[in-house]
């Protein structure tokens, strides 16, 4: 509330579309935390009989909604600004304006900083997010004070709708991006390729045994992350080795994938049947 209370203010103050701009944007901003809030609250929520693996999924729905919201504002800034490029106005204040957006722009990076530490913490897609949008927020914001301040320079009043072009630019790239990845989440993709190389590290740690693996599925959902393997064993194994096993490489992958739901089958290596699910369809 306190950067589109100011923001507003030096819009009002310069009438400068590129701060009309960086107000609107803040707006959005809002508008996403609020969302960010509800899900996430939702995405806490403990499994229940209706939904086994948790509620994660809820946080690509924050996510989404907010990249949507980025877009839309990015199309309303290109209209303002390509209206004012066609009549360019004088700007008046410029330095309280511009002094007054800094402020504000101070503000969401102080913020940004904060919910990106939170996003790492907690491996939060929504908080992830909403940082990103955060801090694309503070660049533009410096690029909309450099702009404005040529403006008042130079008395090139076109300079600062064109800013706030480039601006829409910038942040509808940024929507784009988090739209994609929340549409990844919910499309149940694979986990990152970091947590992948760890867990075939894991499994690399029984290469010299008669333990073999195949049929590896991951997903992640919200900060809660899946991991499915078929573990294969000497066919004279007892049952309880065989078990043992399976506890000992859970717990491994447990450790290493921060989040790790593992699910483990045990199959023999004798058996033709055993290999006939190495494809991800049986």
């Amino acid at each position: 509330m306190l950067t589109i209370g100011l923001r507003t203010v030096a819009y009002l103050i310069t009438g400068s579309v590129g701060l009309l701009a960086d107000a609107a944007e803040s707006l959005v901003n809002l508008l996403g935390a609020v969302m960010a809030l509800a899900m996430l609250t939702i995405a806490a929520r403990p499994a229940d009989e209706d939904h086994a693996h948790g509620h994660g999924k809820a946080e690509y729905f924050s996510s989404g909604l907010e990249g949507g919201l980025i877009l839309v504002a990015s199309v309303g800034i290109a209209v303002a600004a390509g209206m004012r490029l066609l009549r360019p106005q004088p700007l008046e204040a410029v330095g309280m304006g511009l002094t007054v957006s800094a402020i504000a722009a101070l503000a969401n990076l102080l913020v940004a900083v904060f919910i990106a530490r939170a996003a790492r913490r907690h491996d939060s897609i929504t908080l992830a997010a909403n940082a990103q949008h955060l801090f694309a927020d503070v660049w533009t914001s410096l690029g909309i004070l450099v702009g404005v301040g040529l403006v008042a320079l130079t008395g090139w009043h076109w300079l600062d709708p064109l800013v706030a072009l480039i601006v829409a630019a910038n942040i509808a790239r940024a929507a784009v991006g988090i739209m994609r990845q929340s549409v990844a989440g919910l499309m149940d993709a694979s986990l990152s390729a970091a947590d992948l190389a760890a867990v075939r590290q894991v499994f690399h740690g029984y290469a010299a045994g008669p333990v073999k693996f195949h049929a590896l599925r991951t997903r992640q959902a919200g900060a809660q992350k899946f991991i499915s393997v078929h573990v294969l064993v000497p066919g004279d194994w007892t049952v309880q080795r065989g078990h043992e096993l399976l506890e000992t490489i859970e717990s491994q992958l447990r450790r290493t994938v921060a989040n790790a739901v593992v699910f483990t089958h045990l199959e023999s290596l004798e058996d033709p049947a055993s290999w006939e699910d190495e494809e991800l369809e049986r």
